[in-house]
């Protein structure tokens, strides 16, 4: 059986019920506790969620917006349990292939 989950990133959430709208607010906020992002970096950071997240930046979030992992990250199972049924007849996985790669002049 395999459980599949979401994450909620509530980051924006957060912001806003600490009068932060723009994301360049936390540039500076965030170079303050040694965490030196672009503003295009934050502006990502902010609008989805990351795929990953260092501790020092998860740190000093939460320390700008007073508040904990669990508040930034909501663990959500999307799907109940999946599980094949009996004598499913699942297409077998594709086989690998060798790729030969050929440089120009070869």
């Amino acid at each position: 059986m395999i459980k599949k989950m979401g994450i909620s990133w509530n980051l924006r959430k957060l912001m806003a019920t600490r009068d932060m709208f723009q994301t360049t607010d936390l540039v500076p906020l965030l170079a303050e506790r040694g965490v030196h992002l672009s503003r295009e970096q934050v502006f990502r950071l902010v609008t989805q969620p990351p795929q990953r997240l260092s501790m020092d930046t998860l740190a000093a979030l939460c320390d700008i917006l007073q508040c904990t992992p669990n508040d930034l990250i909501e663990v959500q199972t999307v799907n109940a349990q999946v599980s094949k049924a009996v004598g499913d007849d699942a297409r077998p996985a594709p086989q690998a292939r060798r790729t030969t790669i050929r440089r120009p002049g070869q």
